[in-house]
C-alpha cells in the first residue's frame, strides 16, 4: 500500500536549502509537556528526524504531509521520506504514531531522469516533500527536475497516463460485464472504476495546474480546492463515484467497519470525521475497505448476510453507481480530462 493508499499530502513547496546538521528541521511539535516517559520523549518527530540525520546510512530526508505545517490538523501524521543505503526495495516503518518511508540510496541518482522518474518514482509524494537534511543535494535535485518539467513533457505524462485509464476502464468492461455477470462483477467493476479514477485520471487532472496529488486523508476537500472550479466536470464525475453523503453517510460508514478489521483506518476516519472532513473519511474507508476486502468482492456470494450488509454500506452500493454504470462514470471523468474540463 501506498502511504495512505496514496499517502495524503497537502503540503507547501520549500524551496529553501537543505538542513545539512541534525536538529529540529523546523518541525512543530503539539505536546511538549514534561510528565512524558523516556520512550514518549525519544518517539517525537523532533528526535525521529535527528537520529535520521544522525544514521551514516540516511543520505537524504524529508518531511512529507501537513504535519508540521499551516495545513497541519488533528489528523496530521508525521511522515519522512528516506533514501537510504542498504535499502533494496521501498518499505515504510510506522512506530507511535510516526511514518519512515525508506527507499534505495541508488534512487536518488536514478530518479534524476524524468524518463526513469515517472516510471517508478513516487512523485507526489518526492514533489511536495520538504528536504531536511541532503548533503549531495540529490533530493533537491529530484525536486527540481519535477517543477521545471515543461508544458510538452507535462502534456506527454498526462496522455500517458490517460491512455493507462484507457486500457484499464476496457479491461473492467471485458472483465466485469456482460451476460453471467453478478453482484460481485458489479461491485468490482466499482472498485476498480474508483482506483482508476483517483489513481490516474485525477494526477493527469493537475498536470494542467502543474500540481501534484495530495494524500492527507481529507483528500476530498483538497481536490475541491485544487482543481473543482477549473475543472467541474471532471471533479464532478469523481465525486459521483464515491457517492459522499455529508455526516450522516459518514456515520453509517464508520459504523460498519466494526469486525472487519479495519481498527486502524477507523481510527483515522474518526479523526476526519471529528474535524468536519466527512467526505474524507467516506472516500478513505471506501477505498481501503475494497482494497482490504478485495477477496470478499470475489467471494460476494458466499459471504454472510451480515458482512455483505458491512461491506456494501463501507462501498456505498446503494448510493454509488455499480458495474457499467460506475465504468461510464470513469470514462466520462477520462473524456473530461482529456479535454481539460
Amino acid at each position: 500500500m501506498v502511504p495512505e493508499g496514496f499517502h495524503l499530502i497537502y503540503a507547501r513547496h520549500e524551496t529553501g536549502p537543505a538542513l545539512p546538521y541534525a536538529g529540529t528541521g523546523g518541525l512543530r511539535v503539539l505536546d511538549r509537556s514534561t510528565d512524558k516517559t523516556g520512550a514518549e520523549r525519544l518517539s517525537t518527530p523532533e528526535r525521529v528526524s535527528e537520529r535520521l540525520i544522525a544514521d551514516r546510512k540516511v543520505r537524504a530526508l524529508a518531511q512529507a504531509g501537513s504535519y508540521g505545517t499551516d495545513e497541519q490538523w488533528a489528523g496530521s501524521l508525521p511522515t519522512f521520506v528516506a533514501f537510504e543505503r542498504g535499502v533494496t526495495e521501498m518499505h515504510e516503518d510506522v512506530r507511535a504514531g510516526i511514518s519512515v518511508i525508506r527507499y534505495p540510496y541508488e534512487a536518488l541518482d536514478q530518479w534524476r531522469d524524468w524518463q526513469v522518474a515517472q516510471q517508478e518514482a513516487p512523485l507526489a509524494l518526492l514533489a511536495t516533500s520538504r528536504v531536511l537534511y541532503d548533503p549531495t543535494n540529490g533530493f533537491g535535485r529530484i525536486q527540481r527536475t519535477l517543477w521545471n518539467l515543461n508544458e510538452s513533457q507535462l502534456a506527454a505524462y498526462r496522455a500517458e497516463l490517460i491512455n493507462a485509464a484507457a486500457e484499464r476502464l476496457d479491461a473492467s468492461r471485458r472483465h466485469y460485464t456482460g451476460p453471467g455477470h453478478g453482484a460481485q462483477e458489479q461491485l468490482l467493476a466499482l472498485a476498480d472504476a474508483r482506483d482508476i479514477a483517483l489513481t490516474l485520471l485525477y494526477p493527469a487532472l493537475l498536470t494542467y495546474l502543474h500540481a501534484w496529488p495530495e494524500f492527507e486523508i481529507r483528500l476530498p476537500h483538497a481536490w475541491r480546492a485544487r482543481a473543482g472550479l477549473r475543472y467541474p466536470k471532471a471533479v464532478y464525475h469523481l465525486e459521483g463515484l464515491y457517492a459522499f453523503g455529508g455526516a450522516d453517510e459518514a456515520r453509517r460508514v464508520l459504523l460498519a467497519t466494526r469486525g472487519l478489521g479495519l481498527v486502524e483506518q477507523e481510527r483515522r476516519a474518526r479523526a476526519a470525521f471529528q474535524a468536519g472532513y466527512y467526505d474524507g473519511a467516506v472516500r478513505y474507508l471506501r477505498d481501503e475497505a475494497a482494497r482490504k476486502h478485495r477477496t470478499d468482492l470475489d467471494r460476494w456470494a458466499h459471504l454472510s448476510s451480515a458482512r455483505r450488509d458491512k461491506l456494501g454500506t463501507l462501498l456505498g452500493v446503494t448510493r454509488a453507481p455499480l458495474g457499467p454504470a460506475a465504468l461510464a462514470v470513469a470514462t466520462a471523468m477520462l473524456e473530461a480530462v482529456r479535454e481539460g474540463h
